[in-house]
Order: C-alpha cells, then sequence, then structure tokens
C-alpha cells in the first residue's frame, strides 16, 4: 500500500495522493484517480471535487504553528 499523502493548497483544494478509499455520507465508494483534489471552499459544482471555483474568491494558507525550539 502506498503512503497517502493530503496537502493543503494555499487559497485552494486538498490535494490528495496515495492509495485511498472516499466514501459518501451513506458509505457508497465515490470514484477517485490516483491524483484527485477536494473542494474546500465550498463553491465547487463537482463537489466533493474541486473544479477551480475558488479561484480569486477563497483565501487560506494553512501553516504548521512552530514552537518555541523551532520545530
Amino acid at each position: 500500500m502506498s503512503k497517502v499523502q493530503i496537502k493543503v493548497n494555499d487559497n485552494g483544494s486538498l490535494r490528495v495522493s496515495g492509495e485511498i478509499e472516499l466514501l459518501d455520507g451513506e458509505g457508497n465508494v465515490i470514484e477517485t484517480k490516483p491524483v484527485f483534489s477536494l473542494c474546500r471552499c465550498g463553491m465547487s459544482q463537482n463537489k466533493p471535487f474541486c473544479d477551480g471555483s475558488h479561484k480569486g474568491n477563497f483565501q487560506s494558507q494553512v501553516r504548521v504553528a512552530k514552537n518555541e525550539e523551532g520545530l
């Protein structure tokens, strides 16, 4: 099994790569590609997938908080 990676893109989607099973609220499998993007802004017409609707209309830049030692 390959390692799953989820990248939080600045001002955009969640980029998912690796072997993963995506389910809807009832537990039904949603077909995916090996790499896909999930909507984070709520504007996509193709939810749960990103369709680029966020461009210019969504701002979020998630960063890992660093402790006092810089770790």
